[in-house]
């Protein structure tokens, strides 16, 4: 502003008259034009601040990585098929979950088309321990199994994923450490069990996971036979919900590293 003026100035010497109102719209000109100049860091910055938020993935031929830490990243599916929806990336910043997105993964989730495939293990072995002998044997007595444990599986995913943590505002995602040794990790990921996130980010004991499952276990009671409705029957179904829990985050642990070293699946 004062540049211009000065400019103004020392030509109105050398100038006719008639031409002196002209510069003076000239240099209002400029002067606002340093003006507008001036406030537009601001924008740029602000475009900056939002970007540097951001945490993409970076691809490799060994799979997606992590731009900041170089950490192989979580992939959407395990193998291309088994949901991991839930798993988020070692240290990825994500905001909290709302209401509607902790059901909507959990439906997801518990009907996605590979949903049946964890039942039909656990029938398969049950059957042939003979876990069930009311079920009996052979292929009727496989799809009560089968059916039984779809159930068990759906009911817990609602009680620990959506029910309590929307009730209790607990973050029912898993949350990849990352790094460390083998033990440090695997035991920080079956910890997950006993702990977990709040929507606001602070850690507190997972009364969705131990509540939830012990409720789904208390639930199935109503459909099982009379003789597995006992204290110690339902207990082994709490306890086994819990353990399946506790294993699924050991697997999601190291899942990127091993997808990065033996797959190199790409999300």
């Amino acid at each position: 502003m004062v540049l211009a003026a000065t400019a103004v100035m020392m030509l109105g010497a050398a100038v006719p008259p008639g031409h002196a109102q002209q510069l003076v719209l000239n240099a209002t000109a400029v002067a606002t034009l340093d003006e507008t100049a001036a406030a537009m860091p601001d924008a740029p910055s602000a475009v900056a601040q939002a970007a540097s938020q951001q945490t993409p993935s970076i691809s490799t031929p060994n799979g997606p990585v992590s731009p900041t830490t170089g950490e192989p990243k979580q992939t959407k599916r395990i193998l291309g098929i088994i949901p991991n929806f839930r798993a988020v990336s070692a240290d990825q910043k994500l905001p909290p979950q709302s209401v509607k997105e902790k059901f909507t993964s959990t439906v997801q989730q518990s009907f996605d088309y590979t949903s049946f495939i964890l039942p039909a293990v656990l029938a398969a072995y049950a059957q042939g321990e003979d876990s069930e002998p009311q079920f009996h044997q052979g292929a009727a007595g496989y799809a009560r199994y089968f059916w039984h444990n779809f159930a068990d599986q759906t009911d817990e995913n609602f009680w620990v994923q959506a029910i309590l943590p929307a009730a209790t505002r607990e973050d029912s995602r898993y949350y990849t450490l990352g790094r460390g040794g083998f033990v440090k990790r695997a035991v920080y990921a079956f910890d997950r069990t006993l702990i977990t996130r709040t929507d606001d980010d602070r850690e507190t004991f997972n009364f969705s996971e131990i509540v939830g499952a012990g409720a789904a276990s208390g639930i199935s009671d109503l459909y099982y036979p009379s003789a597995d409705r006992t204290w110690t029957k339902t207990g082994q179904r709490w306890l086994t919900n819990v353990v399946i829990d506790g294993g699924t985050f050991v697997f999601q642990e190291f899942w990127p590293n091993i997808n990065s070293a033996v797959f190199h699946q790409k999300d």
